[in-house]
């Protein structure tokens, strides 16, 4: 049982340089911990589960792994930023509400999933603004940060940033600059904090962090690499890298839950391998190293130094910074 408040994101981030807690941190590090919060069956382009109006007939596994997250979370004194569905925080605002009275961050993961690019801008902005308004309206404070669904912002969909920017989002956290299933932006240079500016304002951007493996970009610090690479391996990765940005969902922590029907043999792979370690592999990490939020991670970044991607000039633009 929790009985002492939390110290604030900003004083965990003060001690991440200045602590002696064993940890193996530096101040130019940064470690950015960062969790999708959706339920076991938002796996993204089914069928079976694109509807969302469908949602409600199953059963939900949110509450219990969250509720094992967010102890880790309080076990090991670590903070993190929560990108959360409009959806899930509609349907369980005191979960969501807790976590910020905990000083973890959240931000908005779209209101029901929709991949960016399945969707028009004006259907984009309505969403964006939907779930921003709801998350604001059940924390009681501001939502400053954004992350597409599947990581969907593509080459294609440059305009994203923009309507991101003009509906006050300071921070995006979307670039997934690797080879990826659903969106991605492969050919994209920078896997360190950096600009986007737009006609609307700048963003500052976390992407995810990348590692040359058998000659290939690869994102292992979330998702199924993370589950799949063997704990040693990660643990070797995050801290010979200055930069690392997580991704998990409470899903990645549940052996327990269902399996659904319809998957392709590598795509069920992807989604279930390691489940069962996962857990024990992230608190690993989390002993080891200071991870901080977003919000912390965005006071320790020089950002006069930070470099400038421009994205195109209009909706529709030419998406000639983004290559994918």
């Amino acid at each position: 049982m929790m009985t002492e408040k939390r110290p604030t994101s900003r004083s965990r981030q003060e001690r991440m340089s200045t602590s002696s807690d064993g940890r193996a941190h530096a101040s130019s590090d940064i470690r950015v911990l960062t969790f999708d919060l959706e339920d076991w069956f938002h796996l993204l382009d089914l069928p079976q589960t694109a509807d969302h109006t469908a949602w409600p007939g199953f059963e939900s596994r949110f509450q219990r792994n969250l509720a094992l997250i967010l102890e880790a979370l309080e076990q090991l004194d670590q903070p993190a930023t929560f990108f959360c569905l409009g959806w899930i925080a509609r349907k369980f605002p005191k979960e969501i509400r807790k976590i910020a009275e905990l000083g973890h961050e959240v931000g908005s993961h779209s209101m029901v999933h929709s991949l960016v690019y399945r969707q028009t801008p004006a259907a984009f902005a309505d969403e964006v603004r939907e779930s921003k308004d709801l998350l604001e309206q059940v924390i009681g404070g501001r939502v400053r940060a954004y992350r597409a669904p599947g990581f969907s912002i593509t080459g294609a969909t440059p305009w994203a940033f923009d309507i991101l920017a003009s509906q006050g989002f300071e921070i995006d956290s979307s670039v997934f600059p690797a080879p990826r299933a659903h969106g991605g932006l492969p050919g994209f240079d920078h896997a360190t904090p950096h600009w986007i500016d737009t006609p609307s304002g700048a963003l500052k951007s976390f992407p995810m962090n990348t590692r040359k493996i058998a000659g290939q970009r690869l994102v292992f610090t979330g998702g199924g690499y993370f589950r799949l690479i063997p704990g040693f391996l990660l643990e070797r990765w995050v801290g010979d890298t200055a930069y690392v940005m997580t991704y998990f969902h409470p899903r990645d922590f549940d052996p327990g839950q269902p399996v659904l029907e319809g998957l392709s043999a590598i795509r069920r792979f992807k989604a279930y391998v390691g489940l069962r370690g996962a857990l024990p592999k992230l608190e690993r990490l989390l002993e080891r190293y200071q991870f901080t939020d977003l919000a912390g991670a965005d006071r320790h970044v020089d950002w006069a130094a930070a470099p400038r991607v421009f994205v195109a000039d209009e909706v529709h633009g030419d998406p000639r910074c983004l290559p994918d």
